[in-house]
């Protein structure tokens, strides 16, 4: 399944268009794949990475209408830090689904962005479903990440290794040239290989210091985490066995916290999924959407 790659997004066509929040502000969104298609919402991860790493998640825009939103302060929506926490931007979310008007939507969330997610699924129902990528999920379940043991296994590669002690060495916050140099330098990291795709995925999108402060500022409510037994909305949750930033045990407690939560754990995979094992990655989401939102 190594040999199979995520399409480009040019195949499906592309298109980048505005939808206005609730405070006024006109955010952006990249749009691919048929207009008349059954909708799936993606928020990147990072936190505030550019959304063009995202691609078209393995060629998922072929039937389906991939909404792309661009976080605050990253991209082309601009940046107004009383309204770019993540728990503030889950509002952003439910915007841009009453601009889309589609009556049923899944929302996907990467990484650090399935705590945005999962806190607009829980203030605004009605998805079809959810799918979380290689959840970020300290903040959402009490458990001891196995990230840790993960890396432990990569300890004899000299590339992740390297990658391991520039994570390690901390954020350059000097400027955010240095904050976007930094999270380049640990992206070997994030992957259970590093070949010609990896590199030239780590090599797409870049980080935004200042939306990623905004981003993660504020503690999240209080209950949050009391809220999860009752989010019903049907949840798939996928995590990599090789994934040294988040492991294996917080996505899976996450999953078993949902009433009507699923892990599929992808073997030889990372963090990026549809990056590093596309094909497996396209028949776990598939299968998850033809029983959520059948085309």
């Amino acid at each position: 399944m190594r040999g199979v790659r995520a399409a480009s997004p040019r195949r499906y066509g592309r298109r980048v268009a505005t939808y206005p929040a609730a405070d006024g502000a006109g955010l952006t969104y990249d749009a691919h794949g048929p207009a008349d298609a059954p909708v799936v919402i993606a928020l990147p991860g990072g936190s505030a990475r550019d959304p063009a790493y995202l691609g078209d998640l393995a060629g998922l825009a072929g039937a389906r209408r991939l909404v792309v939103p661009h976080p605050r302060g990253v991209g082309h929506s601009p940046l107004d830090p009383a309204h770019a926490s993540w728990w503030a931007q889950a509002g952003d979310v439910q915007d841009l689904r009453l601009h889309l008007g589609a009556s049923r939507v899944v929302l996907l969330a990467h990484s650090a962005a399935a705590r945005q997610a999962v806190s607009h699924a829980l203030r605004f129902p009605g998805l079809a479903g959810l799918v979380l990528v290689t959840p970020s999920a300290a903040s959402l379940v009490d458990v001891t990440s196995d990230a840790e043991a993960v890396a432990a296994r990569r300890a004899t590669d000299p590339v992740f290794r390297a990658a391991v002690a520039a994570l390690e060495g901390g954020a350059g916050t000097s400027s955010a040239q240095a904050y976007d140099a930094w999270q380049h330098a640990g992206a070997p990291a994030g992957y259970a290989a590093w070949g010609t795709a990896e590199r030239a995925h780590a090599a797409a999108g870049r980080w935004h210091l200042a939306a990623a402060r905004a981003y993660l500022a504020g503690p999240p409510p209080d209950d949050l985490r009391a809220g999860l037994p009752t989010l019903t909305v049907p949840t798939l949750v996928v995590a990599g066995a090789e994934d040294a930033l988040t492991g294996v045990t917080a996505p899976a407690a996450l999953a078993a916290a949902l009433p009507a939560g699923r892990l599929v754990v992808l073997e030889a995979c990372g963090h990026y999924p549809w990056v590093e094992q596309p094909a497996a990655f396209r028949a776990v989401v598939d299968r998850f959407l033809a029983e959520v939102l059948p085309g």
